[in-house]
């Protein structure tokens, strides 16, 4: 698959224009509710009210296969600051981007569909900072219908990550900003990107500046990874028995480089086997869900990985549980830092998921 001519493709839909026509919302005769057997949802999403599913990592989706001419979609945002990719027919490269208004809305999609069979996805594209949306349903034209769901690819990967993994800042200008959420746009984060190289299924649980040891606020990952809701630090439980995935990307330990090196956060300061340890316990509680799953531990491409520093605290970490533990499935993958200072653009992005996509094929043998 040849992913750098799409993306190429991609980066003119940008510009924020065409965005929805909103209107309180309501239903018709064609009214087609969050609960319909047709609707296909990936990701952790939180189901406790079949009729508003609740998605609140990046990568979330809902997608369908429907007939008719026209397409509005129902969502319920927490806050007013998602964004959605909405893709109808395939069309990747220039996607509806909607911008979730706070409260319950009807987004006007499109009235001047074909006729015939479409296919649509529903991607979150914002992290869970950004807080919750619930999924209300679609409304179509009269004589529109839905059609069976689509085909669920049978591999699964999921990744363990920060800001990096949830794309922040990978639609910016190269020297503007990069922590608007206008701008941040997990379709094209580097596992997204791998994940549709692969064919398979992504579940992404991510939070900008979050690390191991140590955040940019008062929780973890380790304390963070096995929520149903990626809504701050909360009690859901996520059921792991749920899913399982085949593939696993840990990409941490970028935001403790900062903190522990840089801002000394922590007191007394790790020392290197600290730093070590806490990896390692990090990287076998996930081994303790997903038991036959192949876990790739990563790092990049931020600065954390401009020299050989904390790549070597990982091969250390992964050297001793290999070591102690006989692990055949556990690997290393860095990923190289560009000299950019600030979060990778999508171009990276998209090397980086071509990389980590040949790391899996060949691991893997898909």
């Amino acid at each position: 698959m040849k992913i750098l001519p799409l993306f190429a493709a991609a980066l003119t839909f940008s510009g924020f224009s065409a965005l929805p026509v909103c209107a309180t919302a309501t239903e018709s005769s064609n009214f087609i509710p969050a609960d319909a057997a047709e609707l296909q949802y990936t990701g952790r999403i939180d189901f406790s009210n079949k009729l508003a599913p609740v998605l609140t990592w990046p990568g979330s989706s809902v997608r369908a296969n429907f007939t008719g001419t026209s397409l509005r979609v129902t969502l319920d945002d927490e806050t007013g600051s998602n964004f959605y990719n909405v893709m109808i027919d395939g069309n990747t490269a220039h996607p509806f981007v909607l911008e979730a208004n706070k409260g319950e809305h009807s987004y006007e999609i499109s009235r001047a569909l074909p006729p015939g069979e479409h296919t649509l996805e529903i991607y979150r594209r914002t992290e869970g900072e950004y807080g919750a949306t619930k999924f209300k349903g679609l409304q179509l034209s009269d004589t529109g219908k839905l059609l069976p769901a689509p085909r669920r690819p049978t591999r699964r990967m999921e990744i363990f990550g920060d800001s990096i993994s949830c794309g922040m800042g990978n639609e910016g200008a190269d020297n503007g900003r990069d922590d608007l959420p206008a701008e941040q746009n997990q379709y094209w984060a580097y596992g997204a990107v791998a994940a549709r190289a692969l064919n398979a299924e992504l579940h992404t649980i991510c939070r900008s500046g979050i690390g191991i040891m140590v955040s940019w606020f008062p929780y973890t990952m380790p304390e963070y990874f096995d929520q149903l809701s990626g809504v701050g630090n909360n009690d859901s439980v996520w059921d792991f028995k749920r899913w399982t995935p085949d593939v696993v990307v840990i990409n941490l330990f970028q935001n403790d480089s900062w903190l522990v090196d840089g801002q000394k956060r922590l007191q007394p300061i790790p020392n290197d086997q600290q730093r070590i340890d806490a990896y390692v316990k990090f990287v076998r509680d996930i081994r303790a869900r997903y038991p036959e799953a192949n876990i790739i531990c990563a790092l990049g491409s931020m600065d954390a990985t401009a020299n050989d520093k904390w790549p070597n605290y990982i091969r250390r970490a992964v050297a001793q549980i290999q070591k102690e533990n006989g692990d055949k499935k556990l690997h290393t993958l860095f990923f190289d830092y560009t000299g950019y200072g600030q979060h990778p653009r999508a171009a990276q992005h998209v090397a980086n998921g071509e990389k980590l996509a040949t790391f899996v094929r060949e691991t893997m043998g898909w």
